[in-house]
This record gives structure tokens, C-alpha cells and sequence, in this order.
């Protein structure tokens, strides 16, 4: 499950990318300067892991990941192919969310390949290009089911209908995350991989004085996108970088505290992309590890248990389970026992997040 950085050239995404994954893409002042896409595998800020590794004490401690992407900058024209075009989509497509950065700070050291700061003119370009390309894949769809519709067939005429849906709102500059659908629409649509129906979180880029609380450009993003089944997160990324570089704890989170912030916000952003990509996570805790795992929110037992290995869902018998709340509440897996609060489930369980887990199997 990745989730892609996209916006113009040159509004912050690479030295984003950076803060977030450490690994230091090529970032510079003009347009780009991304070429191929840097992939990070990000760790998932987690209080409740620390709590666990407080109570177990174990050799190790292993937190849960998300990919993040960071792709070249988008053109007006991509759709067509200009620019990068071709490969900046396909990039995306690639992605099953989207990180969409918009700079909402001025600074006439930074040039803009607009000549002006306007986030919402930035937002309307890399989305008229999004739709166009999306408009473009229901239009050939639909030339397809149109001769099979034309037959009588009625699952062809269910498909005509949803595609004209999806193109009429194409076509007057939405979005195709705007059109509501019901769960077989929402299936039927999925293999179409549509760039804008794509979960999409607006990362408002501003500067240090904005940090805390935003700014004009931030608010014309929030009345611009309140129709939009979509979040918004504000985040100083120069500062972000800087207080990344700094390597004393004490020493950030000082900094923060200097700006008004009680944790950095690339922990907001990590922890809203993997909401973003529909995860929770789940732990197992003993004295060798503690660890979170990832998985898709609405798994089984067995379905999380081939997380750790395919060998544990095939021969799956049982998961023995505790709550989060329950295993702080009386410190230890043996006082939890005592207390008649470890569950024993069976296969049609459905993972809480949080779930403290142990599996039983045989193959």
C-alpha cells in the first residue's frame, strides 16, 4: 500500500519526502528536479508501541510501515503527455492514495512555474489534468460497453450507466471521488483504477509563523475542497526539515515548542496517510519483540495472521486475543488472563485496531 506525493514543481515535495523517509531525494529550486520516483518506507508514529515495549521489555521493538512515493512535478498538458506526463500518471496510478501538496507560503527566493502563489489555481491545474486522464479511460470504457448495452445485455447497460455518470461529472471539472456510488458501483469502478477516485490528502505547505494555525492560502484550500470527500493538514516542510536535522530529542522538542507544536507534523502526516490508506494496526508482544503489523481495516484473524506468514492463515485455529486498553489496564498477558479478559476467536473475527495478538496453528 503506497501512498504518492504529487503537486507542481517546485511547492516542497521532495524536501517533504525527505523529512518523512530520511532518504535523501535530489530536492533544488526549479522545476524537474524529480525525475524518477523515490520510494520511502516510512515508520508509523505509535504511542501505544512504546507503552507495550514499557510493559513487556522485550529484545526488540518493530513499529508498522507505509510506503510513501515521491513523484516528479505535474505540468498543465501531462494528461497529453507533456512534461513528464505520461510518466507522472502512471506513477499515480501506481499509488492506491495521494499526498497532494499545495504551497501556501510566498517567498520570492522560490520561484513558482506560474509566477504566483495561488494554491488553488496549483489544485485546479493538477486536477483538470487528473480528470482529463480519467475522463479519457471512461470514454474508451464506454465505447466498449456501448455495442455490448446495444445487445440487451443487462450487465453491460448497469456499466454504460455508471461510466455516464462518472463522465458527466468528468466532464464539468469534478472529481470522480465526488460521485456517490453504492458498493457494486464502487467494485465495478475500481478496475477502471481512476487517478481522482483516489483518497486524496491536501497537504497545505506554509511557513514557520503558519505552523500552528494556517493562513489565508490555507483557508481558500478549505472552502475550495469542503465538497471533496477528502482531509487537509497544515505543515511548515522547511521547518519540518530542519527540525529533522537536528539529532538531540530535547533539542526538537524545544523547537516545536518555540513554533506551538506538541509533536512534529510529519507524525500527523504519516499517521493521516495510513488512515488515508484504509490500515490499522494490530501488535503481538513478548519477550523477543513487540511488534505493530499492518493490516487493511476490516481483516480477519486469519487473514492478519498471513501478515506474519502465510503458513500461520492456511493452518489458522484460533487467535487468542487482548485489548489495547485491557493489556495497559493490568500490565501483563498472564494478569490479563487472570482477569478473564483474553478472548479466544475464531475465523470470522474482525481485527480491532490495537488488538494485542497470539496465534494458534498447524500445518
Amino acid at each position: 500500500m503506497k501512498a504518492g506525493i504529487v503537486g507542481l514543481p517546485n511547492v516542497g515535495k521532495s524536501t517533504l519526502f525527505n523529512c518523512l523517509s530520511n532518504a535523501k531525494a535530489q530536492s533544488a529550486n526549479f522545476p524537474f528536479c524529480t525525475i524518477e520516483p523515490n520510494l520511502g518506507v516510512v515508520n508509523v508514529p505509535d504511542l501505544r508501541l512504546e507503552k507495550l515495549e514499557s510493559l513487556v521489555n522485550p529484545e526488540k521493538v518493530v513499529p508498522a510501515t507505509v510506503e510513501i512515493v515521491d513523484i516528479a512535478g505535474l505540468v498543465r498538458g501531462a494528461s497529453k503527455g507533456e512534461g513528464l506526463g505520461n510518466q507522472f500518471l502512471g506513477n499515480i496510478r501506481e499509488c492506491n492514495a495521494i499526498l497532494h501538496v499545495l504551497r501556501c507560503f510566498d517567498n520570492e527566493n522560490i520561484v513558482h512555474v506560474d509566477g504566483s502563489v495561488d494554491p488553488i489555481r496549483d489544485k485546479e491545474t493538477i486536477d483538470i489534468e487528473l480528470q482529463l486522464k480519467d475522463l479519457e479511460t471512461v470514454e474508451k470504457r464506454l465505447e466498449k460497453v456501448n455495442r455490448a448495452a446495444k445487445t440487451g445485455d443487462k450487465e453491460a447497460k448497469k456499466e454504460q450507466e455508471t461510466l455516464l455518470r462518472f463522465k458527466v461529472a468528468l466532464e464539468s471539472g469534478k472529481s470522480a471521488r465526488t460521485v456517490d456510488v453504492s458498493d457494486d458501483e464502487a467494485e465495478l469502478m475500481k478496475g477502471f483504477q481512476l487517478l481522482t477516485s483516489k483518497p486524496v490528502l491536501y497537504v497545505c505547505n506554509v511557513d514557520e509563523a503558519a505552523a500552528k494555525d494556517g493562513n489565508a492560502y490555507v483557508e481558500q484550500v478549505r472552502e475550495s475542497t469542503k465538497d471533496e470527500n477528502a482531509e487537509i493538514i497544515v505543515l511548515a516542510v522547511a521547518t519540518e526539515a530542519d527540525i529533522a536535522e537536528l539529532e538531540d530529542y530535547e533539542e526538537q522538542q524545544m523547537f516545536l515548542q518555540d513554533i506551538g507544536l506538541e509533536e512534529p507534523g510529519v507524525s500527523r502526516l504519516i499517521r493521516s496517510a495510513y488512515q488515508l490508506l484504509d490500515l490499522q494496526t494490530y501488535f503481538t508482544a513478548g519477550e523477543k519483540e513487540v511488534r505493530a503489523w499492518t493490516i487493511p481495516i476490516g481483516s480477519t484473524a486469519p487473514q492478519a495472521a498471513g501478515v506474519i506468514h502465510t503458513d500461520f492463515e492456511k493452518g489458522f485455529i484460533r487467535a487468542e486475543v487482548i485489548a489495547y486498553a485491557n493489556y495497559v489496564e493490568y500490565g501483563s498477558e498472564s494478569k490479563v488472563k487472570e482477569a478473564g479478559k483474553l478472548g479466544v476467536e475464531g475465523k470470522e473475527y474482525i481485527v480491532k485496531d490495537g488488538d494485542v495478538m497470539h496465534f494458534r496453528f498447524n500445518v
